[in-house]
């Protein structure tokens, strides 16, 4: 068995070893990661990979960095239509409640979650966001997740939102998601889905391999890590939860004129497409999932 094989068996959430083939190396936005993947499942995986707790310092937020995101205070106007719709669907299922968001970021996201009812707790790896999020009114643990130690049963609804795969140890994390949310509640996933058309056809070339990414997951094998953990009912929304209104009204944080309402028509097209499949897998890779555990 190979040095990767090794290493990724030991946070393996499926409690046996497995094979892990090298795939490829990567070719697009961020090139030269060595990608391998499962031969028993359609699960993937960066290996080796850089120290995580360096990637995210401010220049991470201000595009000072070979490795950027978005500062979401900058655009957290158009950010709001976003959460405010995911929130509104996630309320059909619990309405009240204590609400953790794992990458948290600079709390936006729970801000809205508070005017909503909710009370709430972040987790960021970053001190420059953590420290902003605490600073105004959402309380947010600085450290890893698995360094939070939450209470059992603590939790109504956890939302990791393009954050499962920025985790290491899997087997770790799913435990202890499961650990701290309630019985009957809920658990959001947002990710890539790698059984989705987009990332098959792309290959190496797909966007979603980035230095920060560890794991990447697909529709099946969430459902089967989470099963394992007694979840026993799941809502797979194929592109996102929410309506193609609050994406359309979000994207005009970043439009510089009037031209750039054409962008419209590309968005618009990639969420219908992200509903239809072929072959019964879906068109895109988009993907959330609502997990429900009822003891």
């Amino acid at each position: 068995m190979s040095e990767a094989s090794d290493f990724l068996n030991r946070e393996n959430p499926f409690d046996k070893t497995s094979d892990w083939d090298f795939l490829y190396t990567t070719t697009g936005n961020h090139p030269g990661l060595s990608v391998y993947k499962c031969k028993d499942r359609e699960w993937q995986a960066i290996y080796p990979r850089p120290p995580q707790k360096e990637l995210y310092s401010e220049a991470y937020y201000k595009g000072k960095s070979e490795y950027s995101y978005i500062d979401e205070r900058e655009t957290e106007k158009y950010q709001s239509y976003v959460w405010d719709a995911r929130i509104k669907n996630i309320r059909k299922f619990i309405s009240k409640g204590h609400f953790l968001d794992i990458g948290s970021s600079f709390g936006g996201f729970l801000k809205r979650a508070q005017l909503k009812g909710f009370t709430v707790q972040g987790v960021e790896i970053s001190d420059y966001a953590a420290g902003y999020a605490n600073e105004n009114g959402v309380p947010t643990f600085h450290g890893t997740f698995l360094e939070a130690n939450f209470p059992d049963h603590s939790f109504d609804v956890i939302t990791l939102i393009e954050v499962i795969e920025h985790l290491e140890n899997p087997k770790l994390i799913f435990r202890e998601i499961t650990r701290i949310l309630k019985p009957n509640g809920l658990l959001v996933l947002q990710t890539a889905n790698f059984e989705g058309w987009q990332a098959k056809k792309e290959k190496a070339n797909y966007h979603y391999y980035m230095p920060g990414h560890v794991y990447y997951y697909s529709d099946s094998v969430m459902k089967e890590i989470l099963t394992r953990l007694k979840y026993d009912r799941f809502i797979s929304y194929f592109g996102v939860d929410f309506p193609l209104s609050a994406k359309l009204l979000k994207s005009r944080g970043s439009f510089k004129s009037i031209w750039d309402y054409a962008k419209w028509i590309r968005i618009a097209f990639y969420h219908f497409q992200s509903k239809l499949k072929k072959n019964g897998f879906p068109l895109t890779s988009s993907y959330v999932l609502y997990a429900f555990r009822s003891r």
